[in-house]
């Protein structure tokens, strides 16, 4: 455990980077730089910046990949097996992986390159509101850009009919119900638990929420060149 990271009081949350070699939406896209930085070294920074986070590890199976990460710091005691980096390997299979290599934690947080705009204070608050209200598992969300109130199926002859049974009648925006949607930042779970329900997600899972402008999800060369615009013009 790092020294100069706050007492954790025994309750040891690893911090999981999971970057596979294969990128069809964007080849290589974990290594592309923005603004000095490779776009992984941008989740393990946060990462190593958070400090409940005991140690900060990579799971993949790409000598640059390792190589680069490794030069910003972060641990790789492991290679991922050639099976679990083919498009059809769950991510939920990575971890328990990681887990198996590394078992002497309570808590995983796993962390995905494709959101480089959460911070380690992001992860911290959302590890306290983990700790805090006693939910098996938090997930970072964000407002939703278009509110399903507003949105329909097409029916029998192009009829519309509401997607929710609740239909709004409001007129504006800001009179709808707030709702919203996994942005994929951060998911944080108690190992026990995860074990069991392999999923970070259930009924009693707890949300950490996130303004839209650091929840970026990053798909393709229009997604990358966002964030890199975004973050070389601050």
């Amino acid at each position: 455990m790092n020294s100069n990271k706050t007492n954790n009081q025994g309750k040891q949350l690893l911090a999981l980077i999971t970057a596979r070699g294969g990128s069809k939406g964007l080849p290589r896209k974990n290594v592309l730089p923005a603004n000095g930085k490779p776009l992984i070294a941008w989740t393990v920074t946060a990462a190593l910046e958070a400090q409940y986070v005991d140690r900060v590890v990579l799971s993949t199976d790409d000598d640059e990949i390792m190589s680069v990460a490794t030069a910003w710091g972060c641990e790789v005691p492991f290679r991922r097996p050639s099976e679990l980096a083919s498009d059809t390997a769950s991510s939920m299979d990575v971890v328990l992986h990681a887990l198996d290599q590394l078992p002497d934690h309570s808590f995983i947080a796993l962390l995905q390159p494709t959101s480089p705009l959460r911070t380690g204070t992001d992860i911290d608050a959302a590890f306290a509101l983990l700790q805090s209200s006693g939910a098996p598992s938090c997930v970072s969300v964000c407002e939703a850009e278009q509110s399903p109130y507003w949105m329909y199926r097409l029916g029998e002859n192009g009829r519309l009919q509401s997607l929710l049974p609740e239909r709004s009648t409001a007129s504006r925006r800001q009179d709808l119900p707030a709702v919203y949607v996994l942005n994929g930042a951060i998911y944080i779970a108690r190992v026990d638990w995860l074990r069991t329900t392999k999923s970070f997600l259930a009924e009693d899972s707890i949300a950490y929420v996130m303004p839209r402008e650091r929840s970026i999800d990053i798909d393709n060369a229009e997604d990358f060149e966002y964030f890199r615009r975004k973050v070389e013009q601050n």
